[in-house]
């Protein structure tokens, strides 16, 4: 059988996802149950452990495929990237609403009723989905999670015009290893979060992001001018150039989402024996 990658492939020695037999080998086979999450993000762990490495975040109103239950927690894959580990289930319900809007600010608060004066339920990140209810005043009714200012969410199918412009928005926020949200991200986060905000969908980590956008966009690592929306790659690593010159990106190094010069970055990702792999440009 070919080699499936383990980060998207439902499936251990012991179990897998029905969607997967006869590509993999398990002990069983199950039909996995769609949950939704219902707080404002989920990690997905590597282990049943609130202690263990967070690869992923799921949003509120994410789909999370089901495979198996132990100990208050829930094995199984994103639907939104596909992405394979454990999260805790009281994030999740089994009961769908289908989401026909989304949070298009970098974050905003989730209130128990239509007032700014109500102490908030939730802060609610970029991207994070719900059911719209009721409007009153300003106001939605995001059913689940409380009400929000309808000027901070879009329906679903409407997109920001710019993807490098909701990357901006990020710049300060704190590196997160696996994040995804506004308190938190990482490198491929970052892109990942801005174009599905621009309505590209786009894989979790760099190397898969570098693979989808060798195949739709314009490849231009031979080329000496940089432009704005340029995605450039690094082994391990990913960063928007936001002009000729500049680079934003979430990185370990100044634990935050930063904008630098890119041939300082350059210089010094490569000095790390890491030089540029591929850089990309939309069509």
């Amino acid at each position: 059988m070919s080699q499936l990658d383990p980060r998207v492939t439902a499936a251990r020695p012991d179990l897998a996802s029905d969607e997967l037999r006869g590509r993999v080998e398990a002990e069983r086979f199950v039909t996995p149950v769609d949950h939704q999450v219902i707080i404002p993000a989920l990690p997905i762990r590597k282990a049943p452990d609130a202690g263990a490495a967070m690869d992923d975040q799921l949003l509120a109103g994410e789909i999370f495929a089901v495979l198996e239950t132990r100990d208050g927690w829930a094995w199984g894959q994103s639907r939104a990237d596909g992405y394979v580990g454990w999260v805790e289930c009281s994030g999740l319900t089994d009961t769908i609403r289908p989401v026909d809007h989304v949070i298009s600010v970098l974050r905003t608060y989730a209130f128990p009723e239509p007032s700014i004066k109500a102490p908030p339920n939730h802060l609610l990140s970029l991207n994070a989905g719900f059911t719209a209810g009721r409007r009153e005043g300003r106001f939605v009714e995001a059913i689940g999670l409380g009400w929000v200012v309808e000027a901070h969410c879009l329906p679903v199918g409407e997109a920001a015009s710019d993807f490098v412009a909701v990357a901006e928005a990020f710049l300060g926020a704190p590196y997160l290893w696996g994040g995804k949200e506004s308190l938190g991200l990482d490198c491929s986060g970052l892109v990942q979060m801005s174009l599905q905000a621009a309505g590209q969908a786009m894989p979790r980590d760099a190397d898969q992001q570098e693979a989808a956008l060798k195949a739709i966009w314009e490849d231009v690592t031979g080329t000496a001018e940089r432009r704005r929306g340029d995605v450039v790659f690094w082994p391990g690593h990913v960063g928007i150039m936001t002009d000729s010159e500049h680079l934003l990106h979430a990185n370990a190094s100044s634990m935050d989402v930063t904008l630098e010069p890119f041939a300082e970055a350059e210089v010094r990702i490569r000095e790390a024996e890491n030089p540029v792999r591929a850089i990309y440009r939309p069509r």
